[in-house]
């Protein structure tokens, strides 16, 4: 989820597109990923939770980009989201008839509603292997993965788009295609 975090923002033919523009865009993507409640979505947003997504993402990103380059990140501004995030046990009937605990947020408020993916960015700090955190290579794209494959050699956040564009880029570098269409005609 951290990393889904940082893919908010993308970029297209060179220019970074924010795919938040209001508090209704992050509380969506909150539901989205089952942290704010779906009854809501169309009108429970809270004042101010896109600047606090949006400053949890810089954030996050900051602290990626640390952590990637075998730097030691300040943690002030995380903890901060993490202190806010207040939540007690519940216990939930499971659809098989069992029974889970769970955590649910007791602040109706931004840094309340992220406080779930600011833990998430907490625990990719401390559980995640920064060799395979990894952002695209393609030139153009700015979104970042978690490499899982067997190898571990992934290169693109997708291959069918990014791994795709970089090979007809050098395709083309290399000259390739020229002349496809010009046959003499004898």
């Amino acid at each position: 989820m951290a990393l889904d975090l940082l893919n908010t923002e993308s970029r297209d033919e060179g220019r970074v597109v924010d795919h938040w523009d209001s508090d209704q865009d992050v509380y969506r993507w909150l539901v989205q990923h089952e942290i704010a409640p779906t009854d809501g979505v169309d009108s429970d947003a809270p004042p101010g939770l896109l600047t606090q997504g949006r400053n949890l993402r810089a954030l996050v990103r900051r602290l990626v980009v640390a952590r990637k380059a075998g730097e030691s990140p300040e943690l002030d501004g995380l903890n901060d989201f993490l202190q806010a995030y207040v939540t007690s046990p519940t216990i939930r009937r499971m659809p098989d008839g069992s029974f889970a605990l769970a955590r649910i947020s007791r602040v109706d408020s931004g840094p309340g509603l992220l406080g779930p993916v600011a833990e998430a960015a907490a625990q990719l700090l401390v559980e995640g292997d920064f060799a395979l955190v990894r952002q695209c290579e393609h030139s153009d794209c700015i979104l970042w993965f978690y490499d899982r494959t067997k190898s571990h050699k992934r290169r693109w956040c997708s291959m069918s788009v990014c791994g795709n564009r970089q090979k007809a880029e050098r395709f083309r570098k290399r000259g390739g295609g020229q002349g496809a269409g010009a046959r003499g005609t004898g």
